[in-house]
Formats: C-alpha cells, sequence, structure tokens
C-alpha cells in the first residue's frame, strides 16, 4: 500500500462555480495562497468556460498568468470544448480536464450534446493533449447515479474510462457528482479497473450529500485509488446538476488521511485559517463534519504559541 496520497484541491472550481457570489481574480488568488499555505500542491485552479454560462469563472486566463509560483505544484484547469483547450493554452496551463457525463441526459442538460458526441470530443481532447505534452485529466461524471436517469449502470463507467485511457489520458476521475455512491457501488466500479488504479491513474471525486463521502474514500483506497478531490469547507457543487450538493471536505479528508498513517503532505490544523479565509471571501458558512474539533486544536495550539 503506498502511502502518498495526492489530495487535488478542487475548491477554486468546483467549489466557486455554484456560489451567489462571484469572486474577483485578486479574491481567488487569495485563495489559492491561503491553500498552497497548507501545503496543498495539486489546485483546479478554474475553467475555461463562456463567462454567460458561469460567471464565476471569468477572468481564468488573467488567474493562471498571476498564479503563485510554488514547489511541486500542479495547476488544473477545466475545460468544455476545443475552444476551451486552446484558451487553456494560450494561458499557460499545463493541466487540462475534461467532463465526459456517463448518461445521456446529463450530457444533453449540461452541454447540449449527446453521449455518444460528448465522448467523441473528450477523446479527441485526450489525443490532442498527449500530443501538445499537456497533462490530459477526465472527468467521468454521474459515475454511480444521474440526477434525470437514476442509477447509472457499472459496466457504462468502465468502458468510459477505458477509452479515455486508450484515447491518451493520463487520469481518470471517477466522479459521484451527486453523492449518491456507497462503497458496495464504489467497489463495483473500481474493482474492473484496479490495474489502474494501480498504476497512479485513476483518482475519485466525491460529494457528501448523504454523508458517505469518507466511507467511500475508504472503499477506493482499499481498491487501490490513491487521489482524491476535495474542497476546502466543502464549498461548492454542481449548478448544473439538482442535488449536487457539497463536495468533500478537504479538512475531513486531509485528517482521515493523516490519521491512517497515509501522507499527504497538508498540515491539517493549517486548513482552519484557510477555511477561515475562504469563508470571509465567499460569505458562506463552511467547514467539514471535524472542522469544529479542527478549529479548537488549532485554537490552543495558538494560545501555547
Amino acid at each position: 500500500m503506498s502511502e502518498r496520497i495526492v489530495v487535488n484541491e478542487v475548491g477554486p472550481r468546483d467549489g466557486l462555480q455554484s456560489q451567489g457570489k462571484t469572486l474577483t481574480v485578486e479574491q481567488r488568488l487569495q485563495m489559492i495562497q491561503a491553500l498552497l499555505d497548507t501545503g496543498i500542491r495539486s489546485i483546479e485552479v478554474g475553467s475555461f468556460v463562456s463567462p454567460k454560462a458561469v460567471p464565476q469563472m471569468a477572468g481564468t486566463g488573467e488567474l493562471f498568468v498571476r498564479l503563485p509560483m510554488a514547489d511541486q505544484v500542479t495547476y488544473s484547469a477545466l475545460i468544455p470544448n476545443a475552444k476551451g483547450y486552446e484558451l487553456a493554452r494560450a494561458a499557460g496551463a499545463r493541466s487540462v480536464a475534461v467532463v465526459l457525463s456517463a448518461t445521456e441526459t446529463m450530457n444533453q442538460r449540461n452541454i447540449r450534446m449527446s453521449l455518444d458526441r460528448t465522448t467523441a470530443v473528450c477523446l479527441e481532447l485526450m489525443q490532442q493533449a498527449r500530443r501538445d505534452g499537456v497533462e490530459a485529466r477526465a472527468y467521468v461524471a454521474v459515475a454511480f447515479e444521474c440526477p434525470f436517469e437514476g442509477v447509472t449502470p457499472a459496466e457504462r463507467v468502465i468502458d468510459l474510462t477505458q477509452r479515455l485511457f486508450e484515447a491518451g489520458a493520463d487520469k481518470v476521475i471517477i466522479a459521484d457528482t451527486i453523492g449518491a455512491a456507497n462503497p458496495s457501488a464504489v467497489r463495483r466500479v473500481l474493482d474492473p479497473l484496479q490495474r489502474f488504479a494501480n498504476e497512479g491513474w485513476l483518482s475519485c471525486h466525491f460529494h457528501d450529500t448523504r454523508g458517505m463521502a469518507l466511507a467511500n474514500v475508504l472503499a477506493s483506497l482499499e481498491a487501490g485509488v490513491r487521489e482524491f478531490d476535495s474542497s476546502i469547507g466543502g464549498l461548492g457543487g454542481c449548478p448544473f446538476s439538482p442535488g449536487a450538493t457539497g463536495n468533500l471536505a478537504t479538512e475531513d479528508l486531509v485528517l482521515m488521511l493523516n490519521a491512517m498513517g497515509l501522507e499527504t503532505g497538508i498540515d491539517s490544523l493549517k486548513l482552519v485559517n484557510a477555511v477561515r479565509q475562504v469563508q470571509e471571501l465567499t460569505e458562506t458558512p463552511l467547514g467539514g463534519h471535524c472542522f469544529r474539533w479542527l478549529q479548537r486544536q488549532a485554537d490552543q495550539e495558538a494560545s501555547h504559541a
């Protein structure tokens, strides 16, 4: 069992895109710096989508140009199509991610394309990124349940994941978009993909809608996955997916992994300050299941300093 776990912070993208308050580029930079200060070294900083569709992501090109320099940090961006890819490349992005929903209706509601067409576009973008030497990441969304079609067949998720790898994806992220997964469902999807997990090519993205995100992380760890998305304070949810409430809170994930003796490189207590800063920026109450306890520990440590 590898001791190193990568925590990919998605608060600046997935977290902010559903917020009522739109942060300025300067405020988004403050948020990213607060995350870096905790030891986080993998951050999805924004998306190159139409500002009309997602106004919270306007200015992502400027954001990339101004990102703080940090040792061994990976900054990634979400791209919806070829135009988004070109904008990301022009801004200097070295890691991009596409989103492929595993059901027909979710693709139609999200990006107004069929499942077959969305799959073809994603495969083409994976191939292009590989040719350009850009890290290619792909999300398989609604991998366990769709808000429009119900339970997603595991066989479809497995097939799409394999096709993405064949097209050149460096990593595929299995996404529980509405927080409907459970540990048994997670194993049904991940066990047939274990050879990819063992190579470090699989990641998971869980929402905590039903309070099972950490249980699903544990099932994923047992299946060999060593990378997980999370969002500071549980910020966010998908604005295009009914029922997609908050993401797995970074502080919950890191506290559990650190307590298990797994290496994240992230200081749990420093996450308290990050939650507080992001809460102030977004004017949104934040904090995972463990936040009050972590907050007390951080305050006690500060009083003894």
